[in-house]
């Protein structure tokens, strides 16, 4: 995990992206820079939003074609999840999100089997308050002891906060006392309401908690507990254009985008 952690700290902008685009370009990643018709569609979960929200600009401009994207959970049945985006028949060409949700997608008929691209790999932290004391979260029993303390937590309805309702607080013993307490945020970021103070601790995908203001980053749960999601891109059945979506997925999963997704707290699984 010590790569993984290690990144996990927020880090100086990278430079414009015209010098990954041209790499990319160099390598065929893109292939031509001309003008293409029709616009791709991508559905992506939270986990995976802030890197792809750094790197479309570079495809945009080395493809020529214009990304439309849609954000939900990777699972549940909150109106804006993607699994309920695509079963409403949204349009789609690529989706993003965790891997077991989207081999679950691939079962469905919802993916082309086969399509599926390993892109991150993902763990799970907590959040205060910005200003508020910062609790102890480094060993299992400091972790215990913090949620115990802990008035209100927050966390998320995808892959961190299934974890956390289903077996987190049983391993650590303490699911009827904390369960109570928790409350399973829908269709918005942990960190949000953890800033707004409507609850002391938030729990979620690292990279979900770096970008929102107001709020401070404690630290990654414990390696004997820590559970790490690696996020995945597949192909939708219902693609109206599957060579460009395959073009995007190849260009997030190069190693010229490494930096970038880094830089979000993420690990980056970059095609060898």
């Amino acid at each position: 995990m010590k790569p993984l952690l290690s990144s996990l700290t927020r880090r100086a902008a990278l430079p414009l992206f015209s010098a990954l685009v041209l790499a990319l370009a160099g390598c065929g990643s893109l292939g031509s820079a001309k003008p293409a018709a029709g616009d791709i569609h991508v559905m992506t979960s939270g986990g995976f939003t802030a890197a792809y929200n750094d790197l479309r600009p570079g495809f945009e401009r080395g493809s020529g074609r214009a990304v439309k994207t849609a954000y939900g959970a990777s699972m549940g049945n909150a109106d804006d999840s993607i699994p309920s985006r695509l079963a409403r028949n949204e349009p789609a060409d690529v989706v993003i999100l965790a891997r077991p949700a989207l081999d679950a997608l691939v079962a469905q008929g919802k993916v082309v089997p086969g399509s599926q691209v390993d892109l991150v790999r993902s763990a799970i932290g907590f959040a205060v308050r910005k200003g508020a004391p910062k609790p102890d979260i480094g060993s299992v029993e400091a972790l215990k002891r913090t949620l115990l303390a802990a008035p209100s937590i927050a966390y998320s309805a995808s892959a961190s906060g299934t974890y956390y309702e289903t077996e987190l607080l049983k391993k650590l013993g303490i699911e009827d006392q904390v369960k109570p307490k928790s409350k399973r945020i829908l269709s918005e970021r942990v960190g949000t309401v953890v800033a707004r103070g409507d609850a002391a601790l938030g729990l979620q995908q690292v990279s979900e908690l770096l970008p929102i203001e107001g709020i401070d980053y404690i630290g990654p749960l414990p390696a004997e507990v820590q559970r790490v999601t690696v996020f995945s891109a597949g192909i939708a059945t219902a693609s109206k254009q599957p060579e460009a979506a395959r073009q995007l997925i190849r260009y997030l999963n190069s190693p010229a985008a490494a930096p970038a997704i880094a830089k979000t707290g993420l690990e980056p699984l970059t095609a060898r």
